[in-house]
């Protein structure tokens, strides 16, 4: 026996108190981390928002494992709609908070473009997420387990993105000509080549003519208080998430809790605590779409006061002020949402690294005119990424559910393969589970629930192909055996 089976057999806490001393030491080297920045320069309190909303988000998603993937997986696979529940809770509440940094005047918030090519990169993106088993935000926390599968999906959403964003050849010519000629109609910086590239084609003749509104824009009351708080929260988010719940009851929970209370004959009352008891179902997860609903909106609050703070409207200011100025946009800007996003900054990864190997991105109009590609020590939103993996390690090292896990051939096929789907998808749908979805519904963003759709219909597929794969596989494996 060697001294740390033999420490754990003499004292059953010592792994306890291993644990917690683990995820002590990252909390504290996300502390020495942000002193340090504070150091340099004490503008990069602006990124250490981003770091530290970063690593509460981890903290909470690993507490109720709220991913995505796993709520259309269950619902699909095993009509299970604890996480499905969960994420609707924290749509409605995350709606409610952004309604009232809204009305303070700090929202940074852009509604996405509507069109056709959400409902299919939503639908290419769900697809993907079944074969990783992580969403993009599940693949963040999943990696702060110690997951490793999970760090491919990561590498492969990364360098997919950038790929797809700059990557040019003879499927340029299969583009639409009216978006080639939109696209040369627009009034485009000479360093961008808008016709070399089917993503700039797509982007500048078929994206840029699309207009992104709220609900209240669409239906002509503007930003009033009333309009946001009945259109953009209740009608966009708060209704629409009623009636999920209320479907999610009645197809998925409601024979089961009626044959446990013994209501052969439910009356109204017994319905809506039904409705309490698969909300409260799984303590873990409502506790969490409570917290990520809340957080989502505090972010947005706490980066528009920071914005206002030192008179920029992007990070790329705040950076040239500093002195930095490598990675930049030509309009100076850098990827600076303001809120919970995953995808985009994930693209700048693949993309810096291409540029190291000599692999210029910095002509599309992705990275080009306004994202940038800043060193990953210099990418806010970055930051935000890292932080939900390390803080999905202090909370998984604090229960002792961190364990590093190494994929195997076929499941490191399946996240690379999967993840590339999903860098795709989320290109095409102009975001991810978080920044289509999440981050859109909640702010009066009808296009946010096309996203869903699109993103369920390529789920369900995939629960059905990926279903077919396992038993096709058990049965070649049985096969194989009896010979």
């Amino acid at each position: 026996m060697n001294m740390v089976s033999a420490n754990a057999a003499m004292n059953p806490n010592w792994l306890l108190r291993k644990s917690s001393l683990q995820a002590m030491a990252v909390f504290l080297f996300v502390v020495i981390g942000s002193v340090f920045a504070l150091a340099q320069d004490t503008r990069f309190a602006y990124l250490l928002v981003y770091v530290w909303f970063g690593l509460a988000y981890g903290i909470l998603l690993q507490y109720g494992r709220f991913c995505m993937a796993s709520a259309v997986r269950d619902l699909f696979a095993v009509k299970v709609p604890r996480m499905a529940v969960g994420m609707m809770i924290a749509v409605a509440l995350y709606s409610i908070v952004a309604a009232i940094v809204t009305l303070s005047g700090f929202s940074t918030f852009h509604p996405n473009a509507m069109g056709w090519h959400i409902i299919i990169g939503a639908a290419i993106f769900g697809f993907g997420i079944v074969f990783t088993g992580g969403c993009a935000s599940g693949s963040l926390y999943k990696a702060g387990e110690g997951n490793m599968n999970s760090v491919l999906v990561i590498l492969a959403i990364s360098f997919s993105q950038a790929i797809v964003v700059s990557a040019s050849g003879w499927w340029d010519s299969l583009v639409p000509q009216s978006w080639i000629d939109s696209a040369i109609a627009k009034d485009m910086p000479a360093e961008l080549t808008v016709t070399q590239g089917w993503f700039d084609i797509f982007t500048a003749g078929y994206i840029w003519d699309l207009k992104g509104i709220t609900t209240a824009e669409a239906l002509g009351f503007g930003d009033s208080a009333v309009a946001i708080l009945l259109l953009n929260t209740f009608l966009t988010a708060i209704l629409p998430v009623i009636l999920i719940l209320i479907a999610l009851y009645a197809f998925y929970y409601r024979k089961g809790y009626l044959r446990r209370s013994g209501k052969a004959t439910p009356t109204l009352g017994d319905e809506f605590a039904g409705m309490w008891a698969m909300c409260t179902s799984s303590k873990n997860t409502a506790i969490a779409g409570i917290g990520l609903g809340i957080l989502a909106g505090l972010h947005m609050y706490v980066t528009g006061v920071m914005r206002e703070h030192y008179g920029i409207m992007n990070f790329g200011e705040l950076l040239v002020a500093m002195g930095y100025q490598e990675g930049l946009s030509i309009q100076e800007t850098v990827f600076d949402p303001g809120y919970w996003y995953i995808t985009t900054q994930e693209s700048q990864w693949g993309g810096w690294v291409m540029q190291l190997f000599g692999i210029n991105s910095m002509d599309s109009i992705f990275f080009g005119l306004d994202n940038g590609l800043p060193n990953p020590l210099l990418n806010a939103p970055g930051f935000m990424s890292i932080g939900i993996i390390l803080g999905a390690s202090v909370m998984a090292l604090s229960r002792r559910e961190f364990k590093w896990k190494f994929p195997n051939w076929e499941s490191a096929i399946f996240a690379i393969v999967g993840g590339t789907l999903m860098g795709i998808g989320a290109r095409l749908g102009m975001g991810c589970n978080i920044g289509a979805f999440f981050a859109t519904v909640t702010n009066g963003d009808p296009s946010g629930w096309v996203f869903l759709f699109g993103m369920v219909i390529g789920a369900y597929i995939g629960v059905k192909v990926f279903t077919w794969w396992m038993d096709w596989s058990a049965s070649r494996n049985n096969t194989e055996c009896d010979l």
